[in-house]
């Protein structure tokens, strides 16, 4: 498998690159096609590859570039699923894979390693993380690849015995997975999101559902009873299903008490917890649920969640200025990323909302603005993000850059009060992409001491 075959890699980036190296490693003849010229920061990368033998081409996209002489089109997950490529390899026979379905496929079979993949709408990145940091606080070996930014290509020639793999896998890698098989699965959640990539909602949802696509009674599937969406996409599995809810006790993880219970079993008060919010406990419970399976100690598990204080730009507490709670979650560029950021606060709180104009509806935001006591409208969308808050009765301030609302936004905010980038919105009007939003952000809190 993959020995000698002419071989197609769609889009440069991180994936491209190791995925070339280890194809080109074992005979293989490997073209990388990207519309893109290649950064300053990749041309290193790309005089390596020649090197090993890797032919490029960029800028174009030849309309006769693909044809049947080769075995394989890897595509880039950033690729759109309609384009002419991937049009054309369909009509002429040739898989369409992806990094991750490549490395999958080239996992020693001897070696009894562990593959646990978490995906979902909300939250993957937080339970990815805390699932890797239990396995490795409890003694494990232990690898985290995936969309967190780590290729699975590039881990290939460092497993060793029982050792873990930990992938976070997005909709957008799900899209050209076809044996991929984890042994245990991790959906966080379902809602809307993605749709301009994954075209419909159904595509979207059945599109998440293939990570257990292949799963047997031997694999593990764990789910969020709570969330009616995830229930339904999974309805038809043959793994062996576990759940976790925040929704009441059940036969699985749960809340009670203010604490995090597992099958019966205390496993942390919430005292003892850095993380914040209903949500955060969902993706504890989650990583709990996983890590299980894998005999990893509450201690482990309470020593990590002791010091765990959440993945950047997800809800990141920045700091305290004068009183003032300053709080980065530019990931919310969707409305229900928002809601939750929103339901996890009890204090006064000056929200920024706005970016990208991609008809969003923020109407949805309403029964989570009772603790709002101010907005700044921002970016493309503005417009409308003012008429919302208007209608919700609540000040609403509209400025088309950050710099500028977040002037404003401290002058007017007061000692208790918590300063919420949660935008709803992606980023695209402005950034290049949504964590420069949140550098941004994070530089104006550090500017005020």
């Amino acid at each position: 498998m993959f020995e000698n075959e002419k071989i197609l890699i769609l889009g440069f980036a991180r994936s491209g690159y190791e995925a070339a190296k280890v194809l080109i490693s074992r005979g293989n003849q490997v073209l990388i096609n990207d519309l893109k010229e290649p950064k300053d920061s990749e041309l290193e990368k790309v005089e390596e590859l020649k090197k090993l033998g890797v032919e490029f081409l960029f800028g174009e996209h030849p309309e006769d570039l693909l044809d049947s002489s080769y075995q394989y089109l890897i595509k880039n997950p950033g690729v759109p699923i309609d384009h002419m490529y991937v049009l054309k390899a369909k009509e002429l026979g040739i898989p369409v894979i992806n990094e991750t379905e490549m490395a999958y496929r080239l996992l020693p079979k001897d070696k009894n390693i562990k593959l646990i993949a978490i995906t979902g709408t909300n939250g993957k990145t937080t339970t990815t993380t805390l699932i890797y940091k239990f396995l490795e606080a409890d003694g494990k070996r232990v690898h985290l690849v995936g969309n967190i930014g780590y290729p699975f290509c590039s881990f290939l020639d460092q497993l060793e015995e029982n050792d873990m793999i930990v992938d976070e896998v997005s909709c957008q890698q799900l899209e050209n997975f076809v044996e991929y098989r984890p042994d245990i699965a991790v959906l966080t959640n379902i809602s809307e999101a993605h749709l301009e990539f994954m075209k419909t909602y159904e595509h979207y949802t059945e599109v998440k559902a293939r990570l257990f696509q292949n799963q047997t009674k031997d694999n593990i599937a764990i789910l969020n009873m709570g969330n009616e969406e995830s229930l339904r996409i999974t309805k038809n599995m043959k793994s062996s299903v576990k759940y976790f809810t925040s929704q009441g006790e059940i036969n699985g993880a749960y809340l009670t008490d203010k604490s995090i219970y597992y099958y019966d079993e205390k496993v942390v008060d919430f005292k003892n917890i850095r993380l914040i919010g209903t949500h955060n406990y969902e993706n504890i419970m989650a990583a709990i649920m996983a890590v299980k399976e894998l005999g990893v100690r509450n201690e482990s598990i309470c020593k990590v969640l002791k010091e765990f204080s959440g993945v950047e730009h997800r809800l990141e507490f920045v700091k305290e200025v004068k009183g003032r709670k300053f709080y980065n979650d530019t990931e919310a560029t969707n409305i229900k990323c928002c809601q939750i950021a929103l339901s996890s606060f009890q204090e006064p709180v000056i929200l920024f909302l706005g970016g990208y104009e991609r008809g969003q509806n923020f109407e949805e935001l309403t029964n989570y603005m009772s603790h709002v006591k101010a907005i700044f409208a921002i970016g493309e969308c503005r417009g409308r993000v003012k008429k919302f808050g208007e209608s919700v009765r609540i000040p609403t301030y509209s400025r088309e850059f950050l710099k500028d609302a977040f002037q404003e936004a401290w002058t007017i905010s007061e000692e208790g009060d918590i300063l919420l980038l949660s935008p709803a919105s992606a980023s695209w009007d402005q950034y290049k992409q949504c964590e420069n939003r949140g550098d941004e952000f994070k530089k104006y809190v550090c500017e005020l001491e």
